[in-house]
């Protein structure tokens, strides 16, 4: 059931519920039937299996082999084994590594259990109580409120300017505005993630507001579970210098029993041509002989040079902010064609930033932003919501630190910001102008409430073609993949009688429109200029909206046009065996969920390229663990991706990548 396209009414009858939520008795019933709501753990193997299967790799049993016999010869020739002492040290601490990065896919799932809430405020017997949040159950009522962790996937039935940080699961940086309404599934029932606005999920947090939503998934069907078992399902493939040493170790092989069969069949022939027959003391100094040629043949040493050179690559890695998780990761690295990475924090700054406006006062425009907020300044550190995060670190740049503007302007009355209004105002005191109120939010919907405007130096009529002016002067900031806020000013001799929004937000005066974006790293620009010249393929995958996508992807060089982007929703309308064939006519993916993720990559190695992702959040677990090397971020990056990654970038930098 896609309970986002549903009425609350309709979803609170499907799982048998209301909003005076369960019983005790109910709920434990449905416990016992359904499980707990906590996510499953892989089939664990025993660590002395693990061992052995790490020594089943063709070349180490060559070198075994190869070390036995030449064990035998030693202790045949009276010789002390010494290099066949130090070939087993190598091969015992090759697999002793090998051991503990398959460890990793356990310990993804153990931090993917750490990032649910461990209690919950539910409605139970009518009233508001605190269980575990493993005890939930489909049909719960839970209370959310600022700093909640969401428990488990619900739909929202009550909606007080609720915001939820989403990024773990889309990787969109600007947290989401909630609402109770159905979604418009606008000709496909298939709503992206990241557009079910009426639905929470596991493994987000509550940033603003407050509200209630019923249970609809627990344990392993919330989409959180859905990523544990793609981490379960997905196996770590051979890496482009295993494959060649399993090639190596398949020739070395034939020849060495070659070696042994040619020389020994030829001693023998030789002894019964030339001689009475050839003597069991004979035939054994001859298969000695045999086996000597042929041990000789094997490169017992290649595990312990392999393993220096590859230490080697390590280290200097270490000291460009590339922490190795994997030792072969080096070589894949050096071999990888094409590497997929994560927008948010990789090719941008993770930080929302004002890069333009519109209006004829700058500073006014700052100022009123920066007030009609609730950012603060901590120590130096701007924080709050990325959006008004952005306005108050715009104002201290223009030197009005939020905390100087609070002493002279402070604030005497708000209409909190609604997701159905789009609107938020404060109103301040002023010891020269009385009372002034500013108001922010989205353009289209901010003009509607004024009647004048500030243009060229001046106070004039908000007529129609003023305001289709300045929507035309939006739209343009909107097509560089801006996220645009317009405000607008009020001006009171006295104290106003209601704090209403009806009554605040009505008669006010446009002053301008602030643009913000999470910019592109600067030296990403060059790395991937860099990437291409190389003959690698960069491609950027978000969880953003395709405009967005492309704007970003076209200031980075990564495509020269939006036919090289789709979405995640048009994804879904192609088999897997069209993806493989069309792969290379998309560089953009906007509007994924972490099953397109790993759809692509395992695409692009179906072409026989050696694929590298990248990645911060939990909806990339799953892709960087099928990728042919993953790649996670030390700063943003959560444990889950870290634990699966072969390597970790400790500045977060693409440009690391490319060097």
């Amino acid at each position: 059931m896609k309970e986002y396209l549903n009425p609350v009414e309709v979803v609170l009858e499907e799982n048998e519920t209301s909003a005076n939520g369960l019983s005790s008795e109910e709920a434990a019933a449905r416990l016992e039937k359904n499980g707990k709501n906590k996510l499953k753990e892989g089939k664990r193997e025993s660590l002395f299996h693990r061992f052995m299967m790490q020594l089943a790799d063709p070349m180490i049993i060559i070198i075994i082999v190869a070390a036995a016999i030449s064990a035998v010869t030693s202790v045949y020739n009276k010789e002390f084994p010494s290099d066949v002492i130090i070939i087993m040290i190598v091969v015992i601490i090759n697999a002793i590594l090998g051991v503990y990065q398959e460890s990793k896919a356990e310990k993804a799932i153990e931090a993917l259990q750490e990032i649910a809430a461990a209690t919950s405020h539910v409605i139970r017997n009518g009233k508001i109580e605190t269980v575990h949040s493993e005890d939930l159950v489909t049909g719960d009522i839970v209370v959310l409120e600022a700093g909640d962790s969401v428990p488990a996937d619900c739909r929202i039935i009550e909606n007080a300017s609720l915001k939820i940080e989403e990024a773990a699961l889309t990787g969109e940086s600007v947290p989401v505005n909630k609402q109770i309404d159905v979604i418009d599934p606008e000709g496909s029932d298939d709503v992206p993630l990241g557009d079910r606005k009426n639905m929470c999920y596991m493994g987000s947090n509550v940033v603003y507001g407050r509200g209630r939503a019923v249970v609809v998934a627990t344990g392993m069907d919330t989409e959180m579970g859905k990523i544990a078992d793609a981490l379960n399902d997905s196996k770590d493939g051979d890496t482009p210098l295993q494959i060649k040493l399993n090639q190596l170790s398949k020739i070395l092989s034939f020849l060495v029993l070659g070696i042994c069969v040619f020389i020994f069949a030829l001693d023998v022939i030789r002894g019964a041509v030339s001689g009475p027959g050839i003597s069991f003391e004979g035939m054994l100094g001859t298969f000695m002989v045999a086996v000597s040629l042929a041990v000789a043949a094997i490169p017992e040493g290649l595990a312990a040079v392999v393993t220096i050179v590859l230490s080697i690559g390590v280290t200097k890695m270490s000291k460009r902010n590339a922490v190795i998780r994997k030792l072969t990761a080096v070589e894949t690295l050096g071999c990888t064609q094409v590497i997929c990475s994560d927008k948010t924090g990789t090719l941008t700054q993770n930080k929302m930033t004002v890069v333009d406006f519109r209006g004829d006062n700058e500073k006014l425009i700052a100022q009123a932003m920066a007030l009609c907020s609730d950012a603060t300044i901590e120590d130096g550190v701007v924080k709050g919501e990325p959006t008004e995060a952005a306005l108050v670190e715009w104002a201290n740049k223009l030197e009005m630190p939020k905390y100087s503007l609070t002493e002279e302007f402070p604030r005497v009355a708000e209409a909190p910001f609604d997701s159905m209004r789009k609107m938020m105002s404060t109103v301040h005191s002023s010891v020269k102008k009385g009372y002034v109120q500013y108001t922010k939010g989205a353009p289209d919907v901010v003009l509607n409430h004024c009647t004048k405007a500030y243009i060229d130096g001046k106070k004039v009529d908000m007529t129609d073609e003023v305001r289709e002016s300045l929507l035309a002067l939006n739209k343009e900031m909107a097509d560089k993949a801006l996220r645009v806020l317009c405000v607008a000013m009020k001006s009171y001799n006295v104290l106003p009688e209601s704090e209403e929004a009806e009554y605040l937000e009505n008669e006010l005066c446009y002053i301008g429109l602030a643009g913000m974006i999470d910019p592109v790293r600067p030296e990403v620009v060059d790395a991937i200029a860099e990437c291409r010249s190389a003959g690698i393929r960069p491609v950027m995958i978000t969880g953003d909206h395709k405009d967005t996508a492309v704007a970003i992807a076209k200031q980075l060089g990564i495509v020269s046009d939006a036919g090289e982007a789709i979405t995640g929703a048009e994804l879904n309308k192609i088999s897997d065996e069209a993806l493989n064939k069309s792969i290379e006519k998309y560089s953009v993916y906007a509007r994924v969920q972490p099953e397109h993720k790993v759809r692509i990559v395992k695409a692009w190695r179906s072409k026989g390229m050696v694929t590298a992702m990248t990645g911060d959040g939990v909806n990339d677990a799953p892709s960087i663990k099928s990728a042919d090397i993953g790649v996670g971020m030390g700063i943003t990056g959560t444990d889950v991706t870290k634990n699966v990654a072969d390597m970790v970038l400790a500045d977060d930098n693409f440009a690391t990548i490319v060097y």
